[in-house]
């Protein structure tokens, strides 16, 4: 018998735009012991599905329009707040995506971990406390009884979502909604989240629906997969179905944008590097103290003419630090930095004036990069006449030249960035990025908080401004199947040093260091994603 039963839920937002149908006539049940996955793209009412369940959709606008989730013998869409108090927390509860912002900064961990112990049982303090130390013990933090007494900012990205599962785990309850826990981890970092959680699931024997745009993942950790379109739930089934038999061209699709192969190698160039750092060190703190920070240690390499160099390490490796010195963003603490002919290590902003035309970055997060102050128009036109490429009379069609390379509609020319999807968003940078018309440009992980589908689109598109454009591009990224498909060497960064450098077929079937072994062990869907990559081969 189900868990959890959902019939027909349908659920609309009322807005002043009109009537957005968010969830449309969705069914589907949950086991005890089940990793029930739902994926599909941002605004495909996943999300919304799950929330509901727990009276987490905000209503007005949401509203439920139809359907039942029958759990413990109640309609959960029926629940007064006062008993769905009840059930949230204790018999389901939920892993957010983003842990610093779902923690509370103002309360110890110890503290945040207790509270549901003491709203749902009858329990004293002390007997609270213990429990949540066992149960952060459970989850693999070390030192659990003084790690108790921490603020959210002393743990790192990886340690705060296992908080955050401890918290979902301590009432024990008999279903977890997990929705993108491991969105914004590391490979190595993500690799342990889905193996605790699977193994928390086997020996408490949860119900968990898991909700991803990330399909490697749900590769690894799902008994059962629901593909979700525009609201309504188009395909269902086993992982190996899903996988290796999908029938609906949207599944299809997903699976299609998940990137496989490698790039063949450019051939290689007569003329010098475009890039050479030498013995290049970023350091921060006191120095000589306990307080220095080795962002960047020791580290050369050379970029040659038209080809990508991808960066690929664990968060904190130093592979953003090193970039955005090779740009002269961040003041390098020794070594040099060549651009071309030009010394650029110790150049003043006056001097690098000129070079910052040939030398561009596309940064994580598109949002936080544009101005929201600014339209497309006067983010696109901006660089235009900074560097004096075009005067007033030609700027629209310059500005309208760089919308056509990128892909975005001109009649969007005159919208905000909050007006655009994540995907867009980052259209809008590219854009920025080559108006100046570049020789080389850092993309610091571009690609990272974006759907598969979009992910492929704005991968294609790099590719393609490269070859267009003739372009050289350092790649930052901790995603090794996305370096694979896009770079033609790749180097290895760990601890802000250099570990190893080769071509994408070098780095992956023949590795000389334990930690490239380790980041490669650990990425998400190796056996489906290999057949596939297989099959599309042959």
């Amino acid at each position: 018998m189900a868990l959890l039963s959902v019939k027909d839920l349908t659920i609309h937002f009322h807005t002043r735009n009109g009537l957005v149908r968010a969830v449309d006539g969705v069914s589907f049940d949950v086991h005890a012991g089940e990793t029930y996955a739902i994926i599909g793209e941002s605004g495909s009412g996943k999300s919304v599905a799950c929330y509901s369940l727990l009276g987490l959709v905000p209503m007005p606008p949401g509203r439920v329009e139809a359907g039942t989730a029958m759990f413990a013998g109640k309609d959960l869409l029926r629940l007064s707040n006062s008993e769905m108090r009840k059930v949230r927390g204790k018999g389901i509860s939920i892993i957010f995506q983003d842990p610093m912002t779902s923690l509370n900064p103002f309360l110890k961990v110890g503290e945040q971990l207790i509270e549901p112990l003491l709203l749902h049982f009858d329990m004293k303090r002390e007997e609270a406390w213990e429990k949540a130390t066992a149960t952060l013990e459970e989850v693999g933090i070390n030192n659990a009884a003084q790690r108790m007494n921490a603020w959210p900012f002393e743990f790192s990205g990886g340690m705060r979502q296992r908080v955050m599962i401890a918290m979902a785990l301590i009432t024990e309850p008999e279903i977890i909604i997990a929705d993108e826990p491991t969105t914004a981890l590391d490979v190595t970092v993500q690799a342990q989240i889905l193996k605790l959680l699977k193994d928390l699931q086997v020996r408490r024997n949860i119900g968990v629906i898991f909700i991803s745009h990330d399909l490697s993942v749900v590769a690894d950790i799902a008994d059962n997969i629901a593909v979700m379109q525009n609201g309504k739930l188009v395909e269902q089934g086993s992982r190996d179905a899903i996988f290796t038999a999908a029938s609906h061209p949207y599944t299809k699709k997903l699976l299609a944008a998940v990137p496989v192969g490698e790039k063949q190698p450019a051939p290689a160039q007569d003329e010098p590097p475009i890039v050479s750092v030498d013995n290049l060190c970023v350091f921060f703190g006191e120095s000589g103290t306990d307080s220095e920070v080795k962002a960047v240690n020791n580290v050369s390499l050379q970029i040659e003419r038209g080809e990508i160099l991808g960066l690929v390490g664990e968060s904190g490796s130093g592979k953003s630090t090193l970039g955005r010195s090779i740009l002269r963003l961040v003041n390098p603490t020794s070594g040099s930095i060549r651009f071309k002919d030009h010394d650029v290590t110790h150049m003043n902003a006056r001097q690098l004036k000129p070079l910052r035309r040939q030398m561009q970055m596309i940064f994580q997060d598109p949002y936080a990069s544009l101005n929201p102050r600014m339209t497309v128009y006067d983010t696109l036109s901006e660089p235009l006449l900074l560097h004096g490429i075009c005067n007033r009379k030609n700027l629209d069609a310059e500005v309208f030249r760089l919308m056509d390379s990128v892909g975005l509609a001109r009649e969007s020319v005159l919208r905000y960035p909050h007006e655009f999807s994540g995907g867009q968003r980052q259209r809008i940078a590219i854009g920025r990025a080559i108006a100046t018309k570049p020789q080389f440009i850092i993309a610091d992980e571009p690609v990272s908080a974006l759907d598969v589908t979009i992910q492929a689109q704005i991968l294609d598109l790099l590719l393609e401004l490269v070859d267009r454009f003739d372009l050289t591009m350092l790649f930052v990224s901790h995603d090794l199947g996305v370096v694979r498909y896009l770079s033609d060497r790749i180097l290895v960064m760990r601890s802000g040093e250099l570990v190893e450098a080769g071509t994408a077929n070098e780095i992956f079937t023949a590795p000389k260091q334990d930690y490239t072994r380790a980041l490669l062990d650990a990425i998400p869907g190796k056996s489906l994603l290999a057949a596939r990559a297989a099959d599309s081969g042959s």
